[in-house]
């Protein structure tokens, strides 16, 4: 797993910032970003909303929570895009069989998970979860607004 620390210093880099010059860019002593960066110090969560609104990306990412580095606001802004998706990808018309390492087929096993009703349930119910928060609310809207102007 990676660390705030090890993020820090590839964002960073990816920059061409030396810690200094980051740390007086966010307004922070001088030798902050060294000290986050070596572990001697994390970063208040003021201080991380900063390197994370600087470097474009989101507090799980920069706290390697995740290895997306989309915003929430970016992801809903880039949720409906402009132009038409691409067509589907072309079904596949033989069967694939999922194969462990032992070499025991567990196709038959994920196949069992997509038919159980408690797990199409649960399915069901996160996506209506989702849907019926403010973020699924403004996708929805932005999707319909996009189909009633075509």
């Amino acid at each position: 797993m990676v660390t705030i620390a090890q993020r820090i210093e590839a964002l960073r880099t990816q920059k061409g910032l030396s810690r200094p010059a980051l740390s007086a860019t966010l307004g922070l002593p001088r030798m902050a970003v060294e000290k986050f960066e070596t572990g001697r110090q994390t970063p208040t969560q003021d201080q991380q909303q900063k390197l994370a609104t600087y470097f474009g990306v989101s507090l799980a990412y920069l706290k390697g929570e995740t290895d997306d580095p989309t915003t929430m606001d970016s992801w809903l802004n880039g949720a409906v895009p402009d132009d038409d998706p691409p067509p589907p990808p072309r079904p596949v018309t033989r069967p694939v069989v999922v194969q462990s390492s032992g070499g025991s087929e567990d196709g038959a096993v994920f196949s069992a998970l997509l038919k159980s009703k408690s797990f199409q349930t649960m399915v069901r119910d996160t996506v209506l979860e989702v849907l019926r928060s403010k973020e699924g609310q403004e996708l929805l809207a932005k999707a319909i607004h996009k189909e009633l102007n075509r």
